[in-house]
């Protein structure tokens, strides 16, 4: 087990769970306990609420110039601990650390450094109007919910905190069953760069304990990255209190790639889409388009590069591909590999567990690729969460639009072209919220990121976040009888 205080974070301390209920956090490289944390009770998280409520306010009094600090102190500490994260994330995660200082850490980083500008540049309309003025004012929400996913736990818990600290709000952080070590991590690092007790708090709780919290009436907003489904029962447990909601969600997203694309471009921005962190990505365009006079020249080179990522264990700085997030989640993938294969799509490459040598005790796929694939197959519909592609050939670009907006997700979308104006003109038909012109899977923290359709509500990062953590006031001076 990892030598490391852990449980939750309650008004500033780390406080064991009052129930007798265990979360257990497994290395899922390898099967070995990580560490046990008490759940909280829903006493206990009620107090939580009540103790976020009232430091809320104290924290909403100071100006943007002091919050600010707090949070750009918050990012300085980040950096030093680096390298301690991101080994914490990889052992948690299963995620290569050729990845995670840069992808999750940096990540969290640069949000709060960004959001720490926006605490102290935060400005308000100035209306003109008859007699008088009007302006607005950005005021907090007050306690918010955030609930986290267990892909990118680090970077998910700081994308939520560090723009809600900004505007005020305090935050009740509810990390992932299977990813709980980095959040109190968080928390500790708040503490020392300053922020008040009480106004960040992590609570490991059970799924009934989280259903009570999406109805608290003193809770005034949640905030979800998970799947659809969970996505639906949020929305309906808050709808009692007409809760505001930020949800991103699920995604099945296409990436289109035309004959006229750069072939190393094409090829790199497929496998981002697909392997990074072993295909536990949202956003990942699982559906590969590919123009008909490069199909075959595309595959051979895909095939090639593919077959030449490295998998192994997620702590060697040489690993492309290390373990997926459970043995329950490995299974799902794999039984989506093989509904592929029933349904009548062909694997090119992969498609295989890794039952032997060092690996075997973990969770580990050999990524896959899928060629043969209908539009209707499941593998080409549904989520798979998982190191699987599917490359299918289109003959023209009315047709390859129609056929990857053909389904009720929406989150992110790719576009590889020479051809400026038709990357632009096709990005601007494709149902996402988020589209990528010869790149993929890049989400710096100043751009908005959300979803259309099934695929969520709001956005993240950038201006768009201080929307989605404020309410907007307008007050109306009379100057004159």
């Amino acid at each position: 087990m990892l030598d490391l205080k852990t449980g939750n974070f309650i008004n500033g301390e780390l406080v064991e769970g009052d129930t007798e209920k265990l979360l257990v956090s497994i290395n899922p490289a390898t099967g070995s306990q990580l560490t046990k944390i008490k759940l909280a009770s829903l006493k206990q998280a009620n107090h939580t609420v009540e103790i976020a409520k009232k430091k809320q306010e104290k924290w909403a009094e100071l100006s943007g110039k002091e919050r600010g600090r707090i949070l750009y102190k918050t990012a300085e500490l980040i950096r030093q601990n680096r390298d301690r994260l991101a080994k914490l994330e990889t052992l948690d995660a299963g995620k290569p650390i050729s990845e995670t200082p840069e992808a999750d850490i940096d990540s969290a980083a640069d949000c709060f450094e960004y959001f720490s500008a926006i605490a102290q540049t935060m400005q308000s309309e100035h209306i003109p109007v008859d007699g008088g003025f009007a302006y607005t004012t950005h005021d907090p929400l007050g306690v918010v919910l955030a609930i986290g996913a267990w892909n990118y736990p680090f970077q998910i818990a700081s994308w939520k905190t560090a723009p809600a600290l900004a505007c005020g709000n305090s935050i009740i952080f509810k990390p992932s069953e299977l990813t709980p070590i980095t959040a109190c991590e968080l928390g500790k690092i708040l503490k020392e760069a300053g922020l008040p007790d009480g106004v960040f708090n992590v609570l490991n709780v059970e799924t009934k304990t989280v259903v009570n919290l999406c109805a608290h009436e003193d809770i005034s907003k949640v905030s979800l990255t998970g799947s659809v489904e969970t996505g639906k029962k949020v929305m309906s447990q808050s709808a009692s209190t007409l809760k505001h909601i930020t949800m991103e969600l699920g995604g099945k997203s296409p990436l289109i790639i035309f004959a006229d694309a750069d072939m190393d471009v094409a090829v790199q921005s497929a496998i981002n889409a697909n392997f990074y962190t072993q295909g536990e990505i949202c956003t990942n365009g699982t559906r590969v388009f590919v123009e008909r006079p490069i199909y075959e020249k595309f595959l051979n080179l895909i095939k090639n590069t593919t077959e030449n990522l490295k998998i192994g264990d997620p702590l060697d700085p040489e690993t492309d591909i290390g373990s997926l997030i459970s043995k329950q989640h490995m299974q799902k993938v794999m039984n989506y590999i093989k509904i592929g294969i029933d349904e009548g799509a062909k694997i090119i490459s992969g498609g295989s567990q890794i039952t032997e040598g060092d690996l075997k005790k973990g969770n580990f796929i050999q990524p896959t690729i899928f060629v043969d694939v209908k539009d209707n197959m499941k593998i080409a519909q549904e989520e798979i969460f998982g190191p699987v592609m599917c490359v299918i050939p289109f003959d023209t670009e009315s047709e390859v639009i129609e056929r990857a907006n053909n389904t009720n997700l929406g989150l992110a979308a790719g576009v590889i072209t020479s051809n400026l104006s038709k990357g632009h003109r096709v990005a601007k038909a494709l149902e996402a919220g988020i589209c990528w012109v010869n790149s993929y899977n890049l989400t710096p923290v100043n751009i908005p990121f959300g979803g259309k359709k099934m695929s969520g509500l709001g956005r993240e990062n950038g201006w768009a976040a201080v929307e989605s953590y404020t309410e907007r006031k307008t007050i109306y001076v009379a100057i004159e009888p």
